[in-house]
């Protein structure tokens, strides 16, 4: 509580002057008046209330095309996402997981005594055959020229290891064996060993000496000496007829014995006989079998699963491309010439086995399938 008197407001209360002699009720109210009137000019004047700005219209064509924008956005992310996350393996991704962008030569295991098939002229120092032009056309998809490809001959039992021999008898690893190697599931349970899709297709037969009894079955050599390659799928059906077998590794060395009278026949793949028959018509005779079991002739990358896939690309081009006659123009210059010489005798496929697409992303700029 305050004194009696004192005020609790924070300005003084105005005390008006009493009435009398020198303030009437007028004065009083006039100065009343015009104390008003001078607080008010004293006053700022008010703000001005804010007028409202009118809501801008709905620009239609302008909200349209960025809901356009938005949509293609979203379907170029949606693309892009599918091309590089996920999926199959590119070309790109292979060529890095299998190694071949770090190579300076591309190393190949390859026959070198099959006339037809692959075929090592000592003299000219050249190589030929169906396999050789098999083996140009898988380089040069995978970016090598012919004289960065290195060939090496190879016997049969290395095929599955992988191992050549060079011109001073050293082992050299190699990249890939393209060596009339039929693809078994013997084979493809093997270490080491990863077949490409076939190349090619063809059977089993017999050659002769000129002159030779009529060969239809294996049976028709029962208890004679016949000759084939280690390792070589004839052996099984020699071995049920009851021949009397002998296995080389070189088909070179049992036409060698077949020509010393050491042997009555050989047997092997109709394609590697045909190129002996062709070369020397009038000292051999060619044989069908008519036998059931077809041999699929397959590429050995050994444990490199990407350059798989390489190669099956390269088949798949060639299969399906028809603008791409590298495997035609091979079988042309190399077994079809070889018919004429080899009479009714079947010799191969003349044409190329189908071959499955290959799990490969396509990339745009790839240009991977045909």
């Amino acid at each position: 509580m305050t004194e009696r008197g004192s005020s609790r407001f924070a300005w003084p209360v105005r005390r008006r002057t009493p009435p009398g002699p020198e303030g009437t009720a007028e004065d009083i109210a006039v100065q009343d008046i015009a104390e008003r009137e001078a607080a008010d000019r004293q006053l700022p004047p008010p703000d001005p209330e804010p007028m409202a700005e009118p809501l801008p219209r709905l620009n239609l064509a302008a909200f349209r095309l960025a809901a356009l924008g938005l949509v293609l956005v979203l379907g170029l992310t949606i693309a892009l996402a599918g091309v590089f996350v996920g999926g199959p393996p590119s070309v790109a991704e292979l060529r890095a997981q299998s190694g071949v962008d770090d190579w300076t030569v591309l190393t190949i295991g390859v026959k070198d005594d099959q006339p037809g098939v692959a075929y090592y002229d000592t003299g000219s120092k050249i190589w030929t055959g169906f396999d050789v032009d098999i083996a140009y056309m898988i380089a040069e998809d995978l970016g090598f020229r012919r004289d960065e490809v290195q060939f090496y001959g190879m016997e049969s039992e290395d095929r599955a290891r992988m191992q050549a021999t060079d011109a001073d008898g050293n082992r050299v690893p190699v990249k890939m064996v393209i060596a009339s190697y039929s693809i078994t599931p013997e084979r493809e349970a093997a270490a080491g060993v990863t077949f490409s899709a076939p190349y090619l297709y063809t059977e089993q037969s017999v050659l002769t000496l000129k002159g030779h009894a009529p060969v239809a079955t294996f049976k028709d050599l029962e208890h004679k000496q016949v000759c084939s390659l280690s390792t070589s799928t004839s052996l099984s059906g020699l071995k049920s007829a009851e021949a009397i077998t002998r296995s080389k590794n070189k088909v070179s060395e049992c036409i060698d014995d077949l020509r010393a009278h050491k042997v009555e026949a050989v047997s092997t793949d109709a394609a590697i006989l045909a190129g002996f028959k062709d070369r020397f018509p009038g000292e051999f005779d060619h044989w069908d079998l008519g036998y059931d079991a077809t041999e699929a002739w397959g590429v050995n990358v050994g444990e490199n699963p990407a350059l798989r896939k390489l190669v099956n690309l390269t088949l798949y081009r060639s299969l399906k491309d028809p603008k791409d006659s590298r495997w035609e123009e091979a079988f042309k210059n190399n077994l079809q010439v070889e018919v004429k010489h080899n009479d009714k005798t079947p010799i191969a496929v003349a044409a190329q086995p189908d071959v499955p697409k290959p799990d490969i992303r396509d990339l745009p700029w790839e240009d991977v399938f045909p």
